[in-house]
């Protein structure tokens, strides 16, 4: 279905994982976005690893207006660098072309979190115990914004869960990781320690993240309906007020 002149296409773009679960996670979140946007344009483009890779997606609009939605839960390079190049690239020269946000961090996302930990045995109890803790596992990144951003949602979420302790980890680039945190935390008299799964997609992190949970550890985002709610917020959102680009960075428009 073409965009219409009022509605540009939706492209969400994600990572791409070799994990087979990560794809057929991400299609079944954006069949929960055209639910409630019915009539919408949204297609799926990759930044590796999985076709259809987003420069083949934006070549098919053939300079259709057109929003890329980072599936990506902070600031970083793929989406200062890797969006802004695929977007200059694309016919037309990007100029039809607007970047929205990355997810996080955002309150949705904190619902969407909340929701996952109470699926895996998280109780209301839990949060006024002085015994339990939360770490929020994600990829890491070197960009230092990328990390503020964690750090972010990782106060959002607390303030969801009452006030329980939430410390940031990652998988990779960045400390401290999963089970350093959860050493932290146990250093400080918390020993029922979860760990939720920041994380869009099931992928190797993931697995990773959840093998050190020494209690319970939360499934990713994946396709809670916070999250396809949250990636038509950023939508609509840079229709207004796009990101723009500028020396190969992104700042509010």
């Amino acid at each position: 279905m073409p965009p219409t002149r009022h509605r540009p296409s939706l492209v969400a773009v994600a990572h791409g994982s070799r994990d087979p679960r990560a794809l057929r996670t991400v299609l079944a979140l954006l069949e929960r976005v055209r639910e409630l946007r019915p009539g919408l344009d949204v297609r799926l483009g990759h930044i590796e690893l999985n076709e259809p890779l987003l420069t083949d997606t934006l070549a098919g609009l053939n300079g259709a207006p057109t929003v890329l939605v980072p599936l990506l839960l902070s600031r970083g390079y793929h989406v200062k660098h890797d969006l802004p190049q695929a977007a200059a690239a694309a016919p037309g020269g990007g100029e039809h072309i607007r970047i929205a946000r990355p997810l996080g961090p955002h309150p949705l996302l904190a619902e969407a979190l909340w929701s996952r930990l109470a699926e895996a045995g998280w109780h209301e109890a839990d949060g006024t115990s002085r015994s339990a803790g939360v770490v929020l596992a994600s990829a890491g990144s070197r960009d230092p914004e990328s990390a503020e951003d964690t750090r972010r949602m990782a106060q959002l979420l607390g303030d969801r869960l009452g006030g329980v302790p939430v410390v940031a980890a990652y998988a990779s680039a960045l400390s401290p990781t999963v089970p350093a945190a959860v050493r932290a935390l146990t250093s400080r008299g918390r020993h029922r320690i979860a760990v939720a799964s920041y994380f869009a997609a099931p992928g190797l992190f993931a697995t990773r993240s959840a093998a050190a949970a020494p209690w319970i550890a939360a499934d990713p985002l994946g396709t809670h309906p916070a999250l396809a709610r949250l990636l038509l917020h950023r939508y609509d959102e840079a229709r207004t007020r796009p990101y723009a680009v500028q020396r190969h960075e992104l700042f509010a428009a």
